[in-house]
C-alpha cells in the first residue's frame, strides 16, 4: 500500500565495499526490490511478502537504513509498526572501485551471482504468469541476445548508450508509481564478456 508521493531518487553509486556488503545479502536485497516496486511498507507487510518474520525483517531494514538505501516514512506509522520506503529506484557501482578494497573481489562476486539469480527468478515468473497476462503482453514480450566481438573502450561505451536509453525510459515510467492499465516490466541490458561460447 503506497502511502507516500515522494519520488524515488535515481540512483545510488555505492563506492564503499562494506555497503554492497550490506546489500549482498539475499533477505535485504528482496527487501529493497519489494519497497522499489511496490512503493512503502510496514516490515509486517514486508515480512508476509517474503515468508519471514517481522523481527527479521526490521532488523535487516534497519541495516538497509543505516547505508541509506531505505529510509523511515516521515509522519506515518507509530514507534511499534514504521513505514519504511527505499531512496533510489537502483543501486550501481564499478567493479573497479570494488576491486581495489579489501574483500571488494568476494562481494562483487556474490552480487553477480545475486543478480544472475534473480534474472532466472524474474524470467521463471514471467513464464509460469504469461497465462494470466492480457493477450496484448504475448506480443509485447521480448527476449533477445545479441552476440558481437568488441575491444573494451567499445564495449564500455555501448554499455553507456543502452544505460542512457533506460535511465530515460526509466524516469519516464518509474516501477512504484502503478498506473492502471500497466504491468511491471524488466529489461535486463547485461554485456558480459566470455572467452569460449558455452557449449
Amino acid at each position: 500500500m503506497a502511502i507516500d508521493g515522494t519520488p524515488l531518487e535515481p540512483a545510488v553509486q555505492v563506492t564503499d565495499v562494506r555497503a554492497l556488503r550490506a546489500l549482498a545479502h539475499p533477505l535485504r536485497n528482496r527487501l529493497l526490490a519489494q519497497l522499489r516496486m511496490n512503493g512503502p511498507a510496514t516490515a509486517s507487510q514486508l515480512g508476509r511478502s517474503v515468508g519471514e518474520s517481522s523481527g527479521a525483517t526490521s532488523y535487516h531494514l534497519r541495516q538497509l537504513e543505516g547505508y541509506g538505501f531505505v529510509e523511515e516514512v516521515e509522519g506515518q506509522g507509530t514507534a511499534r509498526e514504521r513505514w519504511w520506503r527505499a531512496r533510489h529506484r537502483m543501486t550501481s557501482w564499478q567493479a573497479a572501485d570494488l576491486l581495489a578494497q579489501e574483500g571488494g573481489v568476494e562481494v562483487e562476486d556474490e552480487m553477480a551471482r545475486m543478480q544472475v539469480d534473480v534474472r532466472g527468478r524474474i524470467f521463471e515468473a514471467w513464464r509460469s504468469q504469461k497465462a494470466e497476462l492480457d493477450p496484448a503482453w504475448t506480443a509485447a514480450a521480448s527476449l533477445n541476445d545479441y552476440g558481437m566481438r568488441l575491444r573494451p573502450e567499445e564495449a564500455r561505451e555501448l554499455s553507456a548508450e543502452l544505460h542512457a536509453l533506460m535511465q530515460r525510459w526509466i524516469t519516464a515510467h518509474p516501477g512504484e508509481a502503478p498506473v492502471e492499465g500497466t504491468e511491471l516490466v524488466f529489461v535486463f541490458t547485461d554485456l558480459v564478456p566470455v572467452r569460449r561460447y558455452p557449449s
